[in-house]
């Protein structure tokens, strides 16, 4: 399984309610969520996010309130993977249980920047910056976790065994 696509770059501690602000908690349609996805920190996000792109952040991502409907708003908007030195526990388990593809990486983190187009092998956990031309080790996912995510989350697993 791999991820291409350009970076979304932010800094630390990124809490749930930046990422969907509170005021649209009232949806639970992804749809809807992705619409809102980020405009609290970075108002152009929706505008400028493909199907594919990335987010790479520092430590701390994802910190805050335990709602799900974080990951669901990014996986939603077209993301295909969030690179971050740290992720808040729930908000890792909660990505991973609707299927979004987060890996930690604390020298990615450091080193991609703002627009920079990157691969990941979700396999071995490689990490390919392609416009500066580096790679980084990043954490791989163990087989059942990737199942999961093939699955598109932890229900749709579940439903398929």
């Amino acid at each position: 399984m791999k991820a291409n696509g350009s970076v979304f770059k932010y800094g630390d501690n990124v809490d749930t309610d930046v990422i969907i602000p509170a005021r649209y908690l009232n949806s639970s349609d992804p749809a809807e969520l992705a619409t809102h996805c980020m405009e609290d920190i970075d108002k152009d996000f929706v505008k400028n996010v493909h199907k594919g792109d990335i987010i790479v952040a520092n430590k701390n991502f994802g910190c805050g309130s335990s709602r799900e409907h974080a990951p669901i708003a990014i996986k939603a908007a077209g993301v295909s993977c969030v690179i971050a030195e740290t992720f808040a526990r729930i908000f890792y388990r909660n990505a991973i249980n609707i299927g979004l593809p987060i890996i930690e990486c604390p020298e990615a983190a450091q080193n991609i920047g703002a627009g920079d187009e990157v691969e990941i092998d979700f396999d071995s956990g490689m990490i390919y910056n392609k416009t500066k031309g580096t790679q980084f080790q990043g954490q791989a996912f163990p087989e059942f976790m990737q199942k999961i995510i093939a699955a598109e989350g932890l229900i749709n697993y579940i439903n398929n065994k």
